[in-house]
């Protein structure tokens, strides 16, 4: 499993809003300019992630985004799988329901699906509070 510039890009976007939740709305241009990404593959982002109700825009000359909830309820696994689909290591742990006709004696499908659920611990643990959290660990231990 490889996380594709989409998600990845989708989880600093909401990262970056969540480290400037000062109650204003914050641009996708300025964004871009943090996070050095194209803001045209943002804006592509940032709707997938409006249509999904994570994030909330505001109109107009001062508009922007942020947050629809507090960063503790998305965690990276519901930002991920949005943006990348399944996460799953192989086609037949894909669904919730495993039909694969092989699945009664294929060994390697218990392997595959240990990896399947330490990915989902990790990912549907951490939620954008912890990235805060660490973000500002990075921050404090940073000397120039």
């Amino acid at each position: 499993m490889k996380i594709s510039t989409k998600g990845r890009y989708a989880l600093r976007l909401m990262l970056d809003l969540a480290l400037n939740n000062s109650g204003e709305p914050v641009r996708i241009k300025d964004i871009a300019a943090r996070q050095e990404i194209s803001d045209k593959y943002l804006e592509q982002i940032i709707s997938t992630l409006n249509k999904a109700g994570y994030v909330k825009s505001v109109r107009g000359p001062q508009g922007g985004y942020h947050l629809a909830k507090e960063p503790s309820q998305y965690t990276v696994g519901m930002i991920l799988r949005l943006t990348e689909g399944s996460l799953a290591p192989v086609a037949c742990l894909e669904n919730e329901e495993n039909d694969c006709p092989r699945r009664t004696y294929c060994v390697t499908l218990r392997l595959w699906q240990m990896l399947n659920d330490a990915i989902s611990n990790v990912i549907d643990k951490v939620t954008l509070a912890d990235l805060v959290e660490w973000q500002g660990e990075l921050t404090d231990n940073y000397v120039i």
